[in-house]
């Protein structure tokens, strides 16, 4: 089965950085987590826990990323695997800060599966000013960087439509319980901020 995930040779440089990235990338997460359980939260009003699918569909997707041998170059690394390892660098540090700031904006509102609490706010500050859902470019980002630092590139293939159907059904998901809850205001909002690119889509 291995052979339909072939790869490419990569070095230290980029593995070394997507190691790195990965711990900052938990411990954002985990500071986000410390961040919710420290506000006085208030009763969940609405809940979409189908999304639960929907966010093991995204896993499934990084995972194929993932799949397959890593082939690691020996010896001093070469200048692709300098260039790689910039690259991957750069990507995980935008998927943490972008990760970072998105969690801090949205504050107690923060939550892994899709719901809204009696004093939930809608959230345009931060990343939010620019793109509705920042958290889902910054997974992106780390997809990306995984497929090369490991070499898969090419399982990206099978990855990213994966993966792009976990993230579109919980975009629509939020996005209904967002409307639901503020009503006009979501409306405003959404027309004049895109969804993963700014100003594009």
């Amino acid at each position: 089965m291995l052979r339909y995930f072939p790869n490419d040779p990569v070095g230290w440089p980029g593995l070394a950085a997507m190691a790195l990235g990965f711990l900052a990338f938990f411990a954002a997460l985990l500071v986000a987590r410390t961040r919710v359980k420290r506000a006085a939260a208030a009763p969940v009003s609405q809940s979409a826990p189908i999304t639960r699918l929907w966010i093991v569909v995204q896993g499934i997707g990084i995972g194929v990323t993932g799949f397959g041998p890593i082939r690691i170059e020996v010896g001093s690394p070469s200048g692709k695997s300098i260039v790689e390892g910039v690259i991957v660098a750069l990507l995980m540090a935008a998927a943490v800060a972008l990760f970072n700031a998105s969690s801090r904006a949205m504050g107690k509102n923060w939550a892994v599966v899709a719901q809204t609490r009696s004093d939930h706010n809608l959230v345009e500050t931060g990343p939010f000013k620019w793109i509705r859902n920042p958290i889902y470019v910054a997974m992106s980002f780390f997809m990306f960087a995984m497929a090369i630092a490991f070499g898969h590139s090419r399982n990206l293939i099978v990855a990213v439509p994966i993966f792009a159907l976990g993230t579109w059904m919980r975009v629509v998901r939020e996005e209904g319980l967002l409307r639901a809850q503020f009503g006009a205001a979501y409306d405003d909002y959404a027309a004049r901020v895109r969804r993963f690119v700014p100003g594009l889509f």
